[in-house]
């Protein structure tokens, strides 16, 4: 399974800015996904998570209200929508992908998610 981010770029604080991540693999599988990010010096933490038919989320306090996940329902792509960015959502974002048996069940725990991508920056200017 190869999971693909695209979208990340350079805007200024209260810009807005969407990731896009695709899981390619079998045509009938389905993932529950979601984005983690890294900025630098720091550890890798949790942004928001999504089940394959889009019925469950989870966001990182510090991100709600301002992100929204949403997939395609095929459940192999997913976006996130960033609006007012600021400077601390500087970071490489990478998507994460696993499948399971519930359409309904997503995860917040990168230990649950086997796919991983490259990675997106985000530069968030102020």
């Amino acid at each position: 399974v190869q999971v693909v981010e695209s979208g990340g770029g350079l805007v200024q604080a209260g810009e807005s800015l969407t990731l896009t991540c695709k899981a390619s693999g079998s045509t009938s599988t389905r993932y529950a996904m979601a984005w983690f990010r890294q900025a630098p010096g720091k550890e890798r933490e949790f942004v928001a998570a999504i089940s394959w038919a889009g019925t469950t989320t989870y966001y990182e306090d510090s991100v709600k209200g301002r992100f929204t996940m949403s997939t395609n329902n095929a459940g192999n792509t997913v976006y996130l929508q960033m609006n007012d960015l600021t400077t601390e959502d500087t970071a490489v974002y990478y998507c994460a992908a696993d499948h399971y048996g519930s359409s309904q069940y997503t995860t917040p725990r990168a230990g649950d998610y086997v796919y991983w991508g490259q990675g997106t920056q985000v530069n968030v200017s102020s």
